[in-house]
């Protein structure tokens, strides 16, 4: 099921921030998909049933990070966004600490006692690869995903980005850090930071649309919208659509 949405009265006035995308230029950012393939393929459908009733001269669909862990599907996710380029627009992917989990792993075997607090059980599975949280194989994981794991999945995780401009509006996975000039963040902030920046509450110079930081329903202000509606847990995922000082969302859940 697909839903379409516009922002709540109570976040109108949040909404007539003049920090927008360029003229003519619509944006689609994605939340938090954690494995969930069906979710997703459901959101690029809606994507383009939007695209076809609004036709717009420059369509940017930013997936916001945490393709993996959690959910039933996490290859399937990465293969999707890895292969099958969206119709109509362009993609950014970025990356979010769940992708740095995997590779993490990939380079330190080790690092495998943490993302299994995390969600490796889930992503390991959905390559074929099954292991005991109670009494981990660390060697034999590592061995088993390596193999598994294709090269055009490793060469996409690797080549994500960790934060995409487009005119004033600024994505990245968890946010940013207030106070920091956008070419100094650090790669750790952006894929992590929590609180410094959801309970910062004075003017950015930009409006940050991010994830990681679940919530039951977008949460908009001026200067941030935080997409991630938890859709490990919830069965929803959410995209903001962004337009000139227009805001709205769109809706995938489960039937």
């Amino acid at each position: 099921m697909m839903q379409a949405m516009r922002i709540t009265p109570n976040d109108a006035a949040a909404a007539d921030t003049a920090l927008c995308p360029p003229p003519g230029v619509r944006i689609y950012a994605i939340g938090d998909v954690h494995g969930h393939l069906a979710l997703l393929e459901r959101m690029i459908a809606a994507i383009d049933a939007d695209l076809a009733a609004h036709p717009v001269k420059e369509a940017i669909e930013v997936t916001l990070g945490d393709y993996i862990d959690r959910g039933p599907d996490s290859r399937g996710v990465l293969q999707l966004l890895a292969t099958r380029p969206p119709t109509g627009r362009t993609r950014v992917s970025l990356r979010g600490n769940h992708e740095d989990f995997l590779l993490d792993f990939l380079d330190d075997p080790t690092e495998l006692h943490f993302w299994a607090q995390n969600g490796a059980v889930e992503t390991l599975a959905s390559y074929g690869v099954h292991i005991n949280p109670a009494a981990i194989d660390v060697a034999h994981a590592h061995r088993e995903l390596t193999a598994a794991l294709p090269e055009h999945h490793r060469t996409f995780l690797k080549n994500l980005s960790t934060m995409h401009r487009i005119g004033d509006i600024v994505c990245a996975h968890a946010g940013i850090r207030p106070g920091v000039p956008l070419d100094e963040q650090s790669e750790h902030d952006l894929t992590t930071i929590r609180r410094d920046f959801i309970d910062f509450a004075d003017p950015l110079p930009v409006r940050v649309v991010h994830g990681h930081t679940p919530v039951k329903e977008p949460e908009v202000t001026p200067y941030r919208i935080d997409v991630d509606t938890g859709a490990f847990a919830t069965g929803q995922l959410t995209c903001a659509v962004l337009e000139g000082p227009d805001l709205r969302f769109l809706t995938a859940r489960y039937d």
